[in-house]
């Protein structure tokens, strides 16, 4: 792992086990395509760089005409920085909802690259006034989070705290309320296009409502987006009032795995991201076989799709169970495997399928969890030979 340019020109069966494996056909495929979703809407476009966190993939999402990022840590940030540089990029949005002690840091940030946060509590008004008391700076652009089903971070619009955090945004001068920001995770439950697209214009519906609050007409940015609704974001046709723009963000789209394939809203072959395993030892008389990647390797999170990881090739065989750095593989049969090609529930003996030293490709759950795990990313061509190598930022 210590030159893993060494690997650049071979095949992928011949990396180390455990890897990471990125299609870089299909992530520009998975991107053109919401590029293109975007483009014919006519609406702005915020990637987030949570996933594949690299120079690499988060100019591609750009493009030539988008300049904004939304992150969830510190490094993610300053890892973007020489894209501002490079002339593509204007802002990030900070999306964890703001804590003093980040304060300091992204300040220094904003030297170079302008930097918006997240607010959904009076009390964060509170923290950069105090601040800025100390460290005088131009006031924040902030956006307000709104919750529309996800119950993770943000305010719901039937709360009475709303009105008056919209009006304290306005009065403070520590803050420019910028505009306002829902995600709705809770669409990775989404199983059909008619309901993601109703889960799209939830999220819509929930931005614009609490836009209502604002005591003045001037411009404020609504953002809206999760991957699955970003798939069907073409279906899109609500009108907006003039005084808002409509900004849609996503971050898992290059990757998709196989939670966003059980939404159906994918073909299996917008998956563009693998784990590279290798058969450690093989078990008959449960017929299954150990892979050297468990659940530091793959994650813990599941789908439709049962266990951690699908076999690309034999996709009856999955991860079935894991522990630190052990995966069984055994069969395991759900209707959900017509999505990755199955036809019918097909019986195989471990001690004819597999022997020991022999590399396996897995499809994941969750590609944000699971790319968290490596610090290098090879990234293959059409014909799975390694082209290039990706080093992602690391750590909060």
């Amino acid at each position: 792992m210590a030159s893993p340019e060494s690997y650049i020109g071979k095949p992928v069966s011949d990396l180390p086990t455990p890897s990471f494996v990125l299609s870089k056909p299909t992530i520009e495929r998975n991107i053109n395509q919401l590029h293109q979703d975007v483009d014919k809407l006519g609406i702005a476009f915020r990637p987030h760089v949570k996933t594949l966190k690299s120079l690499e993939v988060t100019r591609m999402m750009l493009g030539s005409k988008h300049r904004r990022i939304v992150a969830s840590t510190i490094p993610e940030i300053e890892g973007a920085v020489p894209l501002v540089k490079e002339g593509v990029l204007d802002e990030c949005l900070y999306s964890m909802p703001i804590y003093p002690s980040v304060l300091p840091r992204l300040q220094e940030i904003t030297k170079t690259l302008a930097i918006s946060l997240m607010i959904d509590n009076e009390q964060h008004i509170e923290v950069l006034e105090k601040f800025n008391e100390t460290n005088p700076s131009a006031p924040w652009p902030v956006f307000i989070k709104i919750d529309v089903g996800t119950h993770r971070a943000g305010i719901v619009n039937s709360s009475s705290d709303l009105p008056g955090l919209v009006k304290r945004a306005e009065e403070s001068s520590a803050v420019e309320l910028y505009g306002f920001y829902c995600h709705a995770g809770h669409s990775y439950a989404c199983r059909t296009e008619e309901s993601a697209v109703e889960v799209l214009k939830e999220e819509l519906e929930g931005v614009v409502s609490a836009s209502k609050h604002i005591s003045t007409s001037r411009k404020i940015a609504v953002s809206i987006g999760s991957t699955p609704t970003a798939h069907v974001v073409k279906e899109l046709k609500s009108v907006l009032p003039e005084n808002l723009e409509l900004e849609l963000h996503a971050g898992n789209f290059p990757c998709n795995d196989l939670q966003q394939l059980s939404t159906g809203l994918i073909p299996h072959s917008a998956q563009s991201i693998r784990v590279l395993a290798e058969v450690c030892s093989v078990y008959p008389e449960r017929n299954e076989a150990l892979v050297n990647a468990g659940t530091i390797a793959l994650s813990k999170e599941t789908s439709e799709f049962p266990g951690y990881g699908r076999v690309t090739d034999r996709p009856t065989w999955g991860v079935v169970r894991t522990s630190q750095e052990h995966g069984i593989l055994g069969l395991s049969v759900s209707p959900a495997l017509k999505l990755l090609g199955v036809a019918k529930e097909v019986q195989e003996k471990a001690e004819e399928t597999w022997n020991v030293g022999q590399k396996v490709l897995l499809y994941v759950q969750h590609a944000c969890i699971t790319a968290a795990a490596y610090g290098v990313y090879y990234v293959v061509d059409e014909k799975d030979i390694v082209r290039e190598t990706w080093v992602p930022w690391k750590g909060w």
